[in-house]
């Protein structure tokens, strides 16, 4: 699977992040403003820009910059350890989007993080496996990560909802020190704005033979990337740095958009974070 950003996309956004004008980007990188513009759209590199130049004017980190553009991807993740853990893509108009469904082995109780575009996937899954859904937890409620929703509500009446959405039910909402088991597994949250108002990102703890755990995102964080800072671009990279970046190295990051990466390897290779 192919990155969320291309480097294009990634210079976009700490372009507009740091008020820096297309025409100042463009001189310190040794390009012309077309060529920056035709280098943000399409994430092609005609001629190589001055990341050295470039990169401490829009507030990324010029080793890692230069890593993405030479083609930098997370390692490939064997999900072994992770045995009842699933990633869904579903698609609408070329917009792909991922959420993920968790089961405990023995209970047979299940979680979905996310809805996607279209719930049947989820609902397929649950019914092959012959799970229990218990829990529906949103990572916040853009349309592309809640469209699914009420066909999941249909079809599981008692599946509790978490969100961070001031306009849910005080009971779906959810609290700084709320934990939910299913089964053995343990799920946390941490609130992670930014991106959106409401973007909360969920841990998954005590997974059999003690593999790492497991953190759900939304779109607080891509692998070599970060999403759109709609509320806040500060904060966004802040609550990345206090709730993300404090999990342990090992911990599986599954993102709304992109591949599955690592605390490890976002702090090693992410241009964000300098």
């Amino acid at each position: 699977m192919n990155l969320e950003d291309h480097i294009g996309d990634i210079l976009r956004k700490s372009r507009k992040a740091a008020g820096v004008s297309a025409h100042a980007a463009a001189a310190a990188a040794g390009l012309s403003e077309s060529e920056l513009t035709e280098l943000e759209g399409s994430g092609n590199i005609a001629k190589r820009p001055d990341f050295a130049k470039l990169a401490p004017l829009i507030g990324l980190h010029p080793a890692k910059l230069a890593g993405i553009a030479d083609g930098w991807l997370p390692s490939v993740k064997d999900l072994g350890a992770w045995r009842e853990l699933r990633r869904i893509e579903t698609m609408q108009d070329s917009a792909g989007v991922n959420n993920y469904l968790i089961w405990d082995e023995v209970s047979r109780e299940a979680a979905v993080f996310d809805t996607g575009w279209d719930a049947q996937p989820v609902i397929a899954l649950v019914e092959e496996n012959q799970l229990q859904l218990r829990h529906i937890f949103l990572t916040h409620t853009h349309e592309d990560h809640i469209a699914g929703l009420a066909k999941l509500r249909e079809k599981f009446p008692k599946a509790h909802v978490h969100t961070n959405a001031r306009s849910a039910p005080p009971q779906q909402r959810n609290r700084a020190n709320d934990f939910t088991h299913l089964g053995s597994l343990r799920i946390t949250n941490r609130d992670t704005p930014g991106h959106a108002e409401d973007g909360v990102t969920y841990i998954v703890g005590n997974w059999p033979e003690d593999a790492p755990h497991v953190a759900i995102v939304g779109d607080a964080i891509f692998a070599g990337s970060i999403g759109n800072g709609f509320q806040s671009w500060d904060l966004a990279k802040q609550k990345i740095r206090e709730q993300i970046f404090t999990l342990p190295p090992d911990t599986l990051i599954c993102p709304g958009h992109g591949p599955f990466t690592t605390v490890a390897e976002e702090k090693a290779h992410n241009p964000f974070f300098v």
